[in-house]
């Protein structure tokens, strides 16, 4: 006989509150454990495929871990230099390119000419604190970060976690559905692959959309000859989760600073355009469709909402956390609006009684 559901509540109910109490007082104990995983989760697929190619579980695990340290190791010395150079050279042209703003406008609009205008004022002041609040925002999120994954962290913990998790995942996966309560194992299975699905189409899909497009917007800008096209491409590709706003952000910088470095030049300043707007296509038409999917169920707002709760109670680890998290409650969510939908509270007993006279 199964526990009436307000027990059942109680227990499920003390395992959330015990979660939460452990993300809030181990986080930082938590945090190499929940990179592993997430690191696991994201390329256990991908193991799978090449043991279904014959290799062994172990085989594919050692490959994987290869690939991914020969790559690492790759963006370290090939990407991450050039990419630290251009956003120093940004900072410091902020003043230039500012002073060029100003005389563009007084060349357009005399009147600024005027010393107490308020605008001309402002665009001279902008350029000194970007240049002056720049670098010293830089240092700050950077010294911030590696106080926060130490680079022990990454170097050694994360990649032992990552590669015992990926190569036991079926294991622990075959674990876990044993464990669960057998009165309520078809319907979490069901509710777990839901989410997994979610999960899988919205993390997997969408960080590869954001690496492809990221890396045609950079290369595509270098190659158009945009002086500081490495940072504006890998700006565009890290917010491309938001639909339209990484192409839109991304192309008012890259068409501004085109305006800036090719004035005149209205061909280069078209390819420019002409990039972000083949990105644009590409994403809505190609990427987004093939890899994430329109059945996800993670609206941005949504996603957002729940990255910014999460982050600000516990920080760094609840905003790795938030997406699952996220995920679960928009399943659960539809789960029980279906549910509703079903009881004679929505029903009502009006509406059993033709169901009922059919039966009859």
């Amino acid at each position: 006989m199964a526990l009436p559901m307000r027990e059942q509540a109680k227990y499920w109910g003390i395992a959330l509150a015990l979660f939460f109490v452990a993300l809030w007082f181990l986080g930082s104990v938590m945090l190499p454990f929940l990179v592993g995983g997430a690191l696991a989760y994201f390329l256990d697929p991908v193991a799978d495929r090449l043991q279904r190619a014959g290799l062994s579980r172990v085989a594919a695990t050692a490959l994987i871990t290869l690939v991914a340290l020969l790559s690492v190791a790759l963006l370290v010395l090939a990407v991450i230099p050039s990419l630290i150079q251009q956003t120093t050279a940004l900072i410091n042209a902020a003043p230039e390119i500012a002073h060029r703003l100003q005389l563009f406008l007084v060349e357009k609009f005399p009147e600024l000419t005027d010393s107490t205008s308020t605008i001309r004022t402002t665009l001279a002041e902008i350029g000194a604190a970007v240049q002056a609040k720049g670098a010293a925002l830089a240092q700050g999120v950077l010294t911030s970060a590696l106080s926060l994954l130490s680079a022990v962290v990454f170097i050694v913990v994360v990649p032992v976690v990552a590669f015992y998790m990926l190569m036991d995942w079926d294991h622990m996966v075959a674990r876990i559905d044993h464990m669960l309560p057998r009165d309520h194992a078809p319907t979490i299975r069901r509710l777990a692959g839901e989410i997994n699905d979610a999960l899988s189409a919205f993390v997997r899909g969408q960080l590869t959309v954001c690496f492809l497009l990221g890396s045609f917007y950079s290369v595509a800008l270098m190659f158009a000859g945009l002086q500081f096209g490495l940072v504006v491409g890998a700006l565009a590709g890290a917010i491309t989760f938001i639909p339209y706003v990484g192409s839109l952000v991304g192309g008012a910088l890259a068409i501004g600073l085109a305006l800036f470095q090719f004035w005149g030049d209205w061909l280069s300043i078209g390819l420019v355009a002409a990039i972000f707007a083949v990105g644009q296509f590409l994403e809505g038409n190609i990427l987004t469709p093939k890899l994430v999917g329109k059945s996800v169920g993670l609206h941005p707002v949504w996603l957002m909402f729940a990255l910014s709760v999460f982050g600000s109670l516990f920080g760094f680890v609840g905003m790795l956390v938030a997406v699952p998290v996220a995920a679960a409650i928009g399943v659960l969510t539809r789960f029980g609006i279906a549910q509703y939908q079903g009881s004679l509270l929505y029903i009502g007993i009006a509406g059993r009684i033709p169901e009922d006279e059919d039966q009859a």
